[in-house]
């Protein structure tokens, strides 16, 4: 079954690409949350005028997400204090909202959910993913730390 998505969906695609699904799948969920449509030739063809008439401001949304990739890009490896137990692992974990808040201390506002990490349960050094367009995405390094004991 062919549909075109109507929002970016992890895993599947972005908003107004062409995908294939089983059946199930696109009836079943994409359809009804409102997520795609059936991707009839009328369909297609309106989509196809609508990218035509949005292509220079997807061109700047890009631009723009490029130049936020450079600067991102250009940034010291970020230091996340947390507490730690005596072993060196990390009460919790670090993920992409204290990525998100270390970057907005920055003075970058990111997305958390545009930030992909892997899971870090021990203090050292890591990267992570920031997707900032679907064509540009940065890695971004930071280092955890052990919180500083209070006195």
């Amino acid at each position: 079954m062919e549909l075109i998505l109507k929002e970016n969906v992890p895993g599947l695609g972005y908003k107004d690409d062409i995908v294939e699904v089983k059946n199930g799948y696109g009836r079943n969920y994409l359809i009804p949350q409102g997520k795609a449509v059936i991707a009839s030739p009328s369909a297609k063809k309106v989509l196809a005028e609508n990218l035509k008439q949005r292509a220079h401001k997807l061109a700047k949304i890009k631009a723009d997400a490029e130049e936020l990739a450079a600067k991102l890009g250009a940034i010291e490896p970020i230091t996340i204090a947390t507490k730690v137990s005596a072993t060196g692992a990390i009460y919790g974990s670090v993920n992409s909202l204290h990525i998100s808040e270390a970057l907005a201390k920055l003075g970058f506002e990111v997305d958390r959910k545009s930030i992909v990490v892997k899971e870090v349960k021990e203090v050292g050094s890591y990267s992570a993913t920031v997707k900032l367009h679907k064509e540009v995405s940065v890695e971004i390094p930071f280092t955890v730390v052990a919180e500083a004991a209070e006195a």
